[in-house]
């Protein structure tokens, strides 16, 4: 099977340098920490590459096939899969394929199911979101709510789909591989963070039609603060700066045209744009190949990680985690390494039920658990 591969050409390392004479105020790379060895990986299905996911509120698992386009329902009290559809003319080549899923925020009132997906549509590829009517179980009425040109090269497509506590949502898509998407604020949405209504349109509030927050790379994960409603993000940097932003309305994260990894980190990679810039709450200064994101709020690891923001990557398997500050607007320390695991990389990460938090990776769905 074909794994999620983040573009760098940095060497996959497992702890990241600390960066030298950063300027006052702003995050401090990581230095390497200790390995922990509370936290073990549960398998929970072996599956095909299912790059996303999420949970229905009866605790049912709906995810995504990369490669296929199937969208399937996964029962954890008897370990079936149920076919619910198909999406025709996926392209996986890349980074590619069915990436992102999110159940409609009224659900099973309002049985409506988004999927974001490149494929092919009326003769060119497009990185799209689809609408999904769930009917007796099965799949009808696709309709497309947003489509966009991805990349020639196969990366920087984002794929990221999450409603938040206003009952938005949430999309994230990748910079196209050119890092100019991410600095232009006309119709193009590479490279932003966008707020939609359930139908596609842009939701009311936003700053820039349906941009919510800008000059992006390229990101797998972002997830709301339950304490707070704050938005959090993942993000890659090319062979530096992986990140993790505090997102605001409007904000610009300063990935354009000049970035460059030569500078002073993390403004080398957040320099491009109109002030005010946002940088990074933390970063690593040689890149992890960071995903998905969620937050451990009486998530069964142990007091030690409450609270705490937990994470995964794709370049060596680990979960890590970071303890917030008592504002929960940044960290109070570094991130540390809870484990490597060996599933091949981690992608998504959500909380299930029993506020437990679950992770994809290229051959199945786990789940956290004390050691």
């Amino acid at each position: 099977m074909r794994s999620l591969r983040v573009l760098t050409t940095a060497t996959c390392l497992l702890a990241c340098a600390l960066a030298a004479g950063a300027p006052a105020g702003v995050a401090r790379a990581n230095v390497p920490p200790a390995v922990a060895a509370s936290v073990k990986v549960v398998t929970v299905k072996t599956l095909n590459d299912p790059a996303g996911f999420t949970f229905s509120p009866s605790g049912t698992i709906w995810y995504l096939e990369r490669d296929t386009g199937e969208v399937r329902r996964l029962n954890l009290k008897t370990g079936k899969t149920h076919l619910f559809f198909t999406i025709p003319s996926v392209n996986s080549s890349g980074e590619r394929g069915a990436l992102g899923i999110a159940l409609d925020p009224a659900w099973p009132s309002t049985r409506f199911v988004y999927v974001y997906v490149t494929r092919t549509w009326r003769g060119a590829l497009r990185n799209q979101v689809i609408r999904i009517r769930d009917t007796s179980g099965h799949g009808t009425n696709m309709r497309v709510l947003l489509s966009s040109p991805p990349s020639a090269s196969g990366y920087h497509n984002g794929g990221r789909i999450l409603f938040g506590p206003d009952h938005k949502l949430y999309v994230m898509i990748g910079d196209g591989h050119t890092s100019s998407n991410a600095q232009d604020l006309t119709s193009n949405v590479q490279g932003k963070i966008l707020r939609l209504d359930r139908d596609g349109s842009a939701a009311a509030g936003n700053p820039h039609g349906r941009i919510w927050s800008f000059g992006h790379r390229n990101s797998f994960g972002f997830t709301f603060d339950p304490k707070t409603g704050r938005l959090w993000e993942t993000e890659n940097g090319p062979e530096c700066n992986d990140e993790i932003n505090l997102i605001v309305k409007g904000a610009n994260f300063g990935w354009g045209s000049n970035e460059n990894c030569s500078g002073s980190a993390p403004r080398d990679t957040n320099n491009s744009g109109p002030r005010p810039r946002r940088l990074p709450k933390t970063y690593f200064a040689s890149t992890i190949g960071i995903t998905g994101a969620a937050f451990c709020i009486a998530c069964g690891l142990g007091p030690g990680l409450a609270g705490d923001l937990v994470f995964g990557d794709v370049n060596t398997s680990s979960i890590r985690a970071v303890n917030m500050n008592a504002a929960r607007t940044g960290f109070s320390g570094s991130p540390r390494v809870l484990m490597a695991t060996s599933t091949g990389g981690v992608y998504s990460m959500e909380v299930g039920p029993r506020h437990r938090i679950y992770f994809s990776g290229p051959n199945g769905i786990y789940r956290l658990a004390a050691a």
